[in-house]
């Protein structure tokens, strides 16, 4: 991997330009200062993980003036100020201070070409290339009806509950651009990137920031690899978890008997997924469970006994756990005697948040006693020591803005590093347990370096449908956007997870979404928040005969997805790729936001539109490829329209590839048209 460059300051008459390598960023100019400073007042509601997010400036000033000396940039308003604000370049680091406390609010403009794509911003939902959009950065439920065109009518959710195409439950302030470099602003506090200006991009955080980084290579996949050692690369997820589908269900006993007849169907199982063994709670929103993290006797009787009989079949055990203690359950009273739970910021009482009929007390996760506690108490003695071999660790994104923390430190700040925090704990058990390797968890919120402990991500809560803003598409976009920022694996719930406002799974989305999941690291399926209401792969022969071939497909191609994940260890490239990550010579391949690599020899174009049998795709220049079902060999560089039954779906590997004897024995094998 080519070593990032270090930043140069070079003074101009009126100012000075900081690059990286020849790249310029940062211009600034007496008449066109690149930072300014400001204080304000945040207001931030919240309401069961939705946050709304406004600021009142008490005052804002440019700061024009620049005296370079001692390097040390000092900046002030004018010649005759006091500097405010003092930059120090490090490295590829530009390090800030501020003269006073009165400063918490940071712009920094940097240069931007009219034809420069700009990617990345955490796990984003809607838009892939970022430019022409403001992008804030605060972990929150995305919300449904995320398109505001599109947003549901006379829906059971509340306004505050509709997201919009920022929403994200993992945000990063961190980009790449197209001329073949990154920034990242090395904060946890609010940020918003403003990217709708021809000519600057704007870099705006709600406090004087530790650093701006600034990393550059000779081309993208390079870059990517840079941020991936810098933010700490996922580790590799065992052989268990590729070498079939994981099954979802929530049926207590009676999902053991379902799952003899999905696999008596021909399903290739690595995995049963039982996120009700603690209870279930049933409320207008859905199935949800009973948050106390203790196995339900009555749904799983002699729980450890059934992992143990599934693992000897082979078969893992895999649960369901998040950071909260229902206050109706027995651990609630455990954790706030002994002083782990976040407090209220007017009395020494537990924060009480609710999840919509239920209420929740948080685990203080800045205090290591109380981490200390979670480990041993729930995710060592009620999860890994009956034998579980992976977990939904869910959730992370709900602390309020005024909790009180056991560390003192500012809510504001520590909101966005909370699922960096909640990932820590759950690979600290699994370290502690000696199964680093072996068990795996997956978790859908984070923020900066959260890929370090978490080994797998999930795209979160899609609605079962295929609506451009929170349907099955937006599988695609989270995980080509999170890949760049060092996130190597993901995956997302076939069929999706939110049934609101009349949406219904139908069979052909079902079948769509198990195509997708199939070229994906994990194939992992979910009953979803209203499983009564909703088919599932076992509700028709049809779709679970489809089912069953593409967990085959999926299996098969695990020697292929083991050796992305080597890759990914070597480079830090994430398994799935955007197109133009390899082929950036190819101008076409920039606006392929549902077309993507799977790895660098076979793309993958899924159907994510209702009723569709053939589908556009674009062969990237440079290459030949195969067609994935009928061997048929195709010049890259063109734009077709191909044949796609259910059953298959248009993937294509490239000519050449040194596991083309592997793509070409699945040809021909399947056709659900």
């Amino acid at each position: 991997m080519a070593a990032c460059s270090l930043i140069r300051c070079v003074s101009r008459a009126d100012g000075f330009d900081l690059l990286i390598g020849d790249t310029l960023i940062i211009a600034h100019r007496l008449d066109r200062p690149a930072f300014t400073v400001g204080h304000g007042t945040p207001d931030i509601g919240s309401d069961r993980g939705h946050f709304d997010l406004s600021d009142t400036a008490t005052w804002r000033t440019d700061l024009n003036h620049a005296d370079i000396r001692d390097d040390l940039i000092h900046l002030a308003p004018n010649a005759q100020s006091d500097a405010m604000l003092t930059l120090r370049i490090n490295g590829n680091h530009i390090e800030f201070t501020s003269a006073g406390e009165t400063i918490n609010r940071v712009w920094t403009r940097c240069e931007a070409e009219r034809d420069e794509y700009i990617w990345g911003g955490g796990e984003q939902m809607s838009y892939l290339n970022l430019r022409g959009r403001t992008f804030p950065f605060w972990t929150g439920e995305p919300g449904v009806g995320r398109d505001p065109l599109a947003a549901p009518q006379n829906s059971a959710s509340t306004p505050a509950h509709v997201g919009d195409y920022w929403t994200t439950y993992y945000p990063q302030p961190t980009f790449l651009s197209s001329r073949n470099y990154a920034l990242h602003l090395d904060s946890s506090a609010y940020a918003a990137f403003d990217f709708t200006a021809q000519d600057r991009h704007i870099v705006e955080v709600w406090e004087v920031p530790a650093k701006i980084e600034l990393f550059n290579a000779p081309d993208l996949p390079e870059l990517v690899g840079q941020l991936a050692h810098r933010f700490g690369k996922q580790p590799q997820l065992p052989d268990w978890a590729i070498s079939g589908a994981i099954i979802g269900l929530k049926d207590g006993m009676n999902s053991l008997e379902r799952l003899d007849a999905i696999m008596a169907a021909g399903v290739h199982v690595s995995g049963l997924w039982c996120e009700d063994w603690v209870g279930v709670r049933e409320t207008s929103f859905g199935r949800r469970l009973f948050w106390d993290w203790q196995a339900d006797e009555k749904r799983y009787p002699n729980l450890s006994g059934t992992i143990a009989q599934l693992t000897r079949r082979d078969i893992r055990f895999l649960g369901y756990v998040n950071p909260y203690l229902a206050i109706d359950g027995p651990l609630f009273s455990v954790a706030a005697d002994a002083g782990y739970l976040v407090l209220r910021p007017d009395h020494d009482q537990p924060y009480l948040v609710d999840f919509g009929e239920f209420t929740c007390g948080m685990i203080d996760l800045t205090n290591p006693a109380a981490c200390d506690w979670f480990i041993n108490r729930v995710l060592t003695q009620e999860m890994l020591d009956i034998g579980m071999s992976g977990w939904m660790a869910d959730f992370g994104e709900y602390l309020p803005a005024d909790a009180r923390l056991w560390d003192g430190s500012d809510p504001l700040l520590a909101h966005n590093r909370w699922p960096v925090l909640w990932a820590k704990i759950n690979a600290e058990a699994v370290h502690r347990a000696g199964k680093t390797g072996d068990a795996t968890f997956f978790m859908r919120a984070g923020h900066s370096g959260v890929g370090q402990h978490c080994p797998l991500l999930w795209a979160g809560d899609q609605s079962v449908d295929f609506s451009r803003h929170d349907g099955i598409g937006t599988a695609i976009t989270a995980a080509l956007s999170a890949g760049l920022v060092g996130n190597a694996y993901h995956h997302s719930d076939v069929g999706g997870y939110t049934s609101l406002d009349g949406r219904t799974r139908s069979a052909e989305l079902i079948m769509r979404w198990a195509e997708l999941a199939a070229f994906t690291p994990v194939m992992r399926t979910h009953e979803g928040n209203r499983p009564d209401d909703n088919l599932q792969i076992d509700s028709a022969e049809e779709i679970l005969s489809h089912f069953a071939y593409m967990s085959k497909v999926h299996a098969a191609l695990s020697p292929y997805i083991r050796s992305l994940f080597e890759e990914a260890a070597q480079s830090g490239l994430p398994v799935q790729r955007p197109v133009f990550l390899h082929y950036q010579h190819d101008p076409n391949c920039f606006d392929l936001q549902f077309h993507y690599l799977f790895g660098r020899d076979v793309l993958v174009v899924p159907v994510i539109e209702e009723h569709a049998r053939e589908w556009p795709v674009y062969l990237p220049e440079g290459d030949d490829w195969l067609h994935l079902w009928s061997g048929q060999p195709y010049a890259g560089g063109n734009w077709l329209t191909i044949d796609a039954p259910l059953g298959a779906p248009p993937v294509f590997y490239r000519a050449g590839s040194t596991f083309a004897a592997l793509f070409k024995s699945l040809s021909n094998t399947g056709n659900f048209a």
